[in-house]
């Protein structure tokens, strides 16, 4: 995955964007494990505050895939 986050900064990501991060989804029967990773492990993120929420809201709306896009992709994976 690193290697593909640092092969995306250097190609994709236009000046004055964040660094990419990105997320593995691991669909098992039950449950969906998700995991964060970085380009460079051997800096550290922190997360001062976080809040779970049921929906996006709206200005991310139509940003990400929904979770039924998600669960379909993994099916067909």
């Amino acid at each position: 995955m690193q290697f593909y986050l640092a092969a995306l900064d250097d190609l994709v990501r236009e000046e004055g964007e964040n660094p990419s991060i990105g997320i593995i989804l691991c669909k098992e029967k039950r449950r969906t494990i998700v995991e964060y990773a970085l380009r460079d492990a051997r800096k550290p993120i922190g997360v001062a505050t976080y809040r779970i929420v049921k929906r996006l809201p709206k200005a991310l709306q139509g940003q990400f895939p929904t979770p039924e896009q998600i669960a379909t992709l993994l099916e067909k994976a």
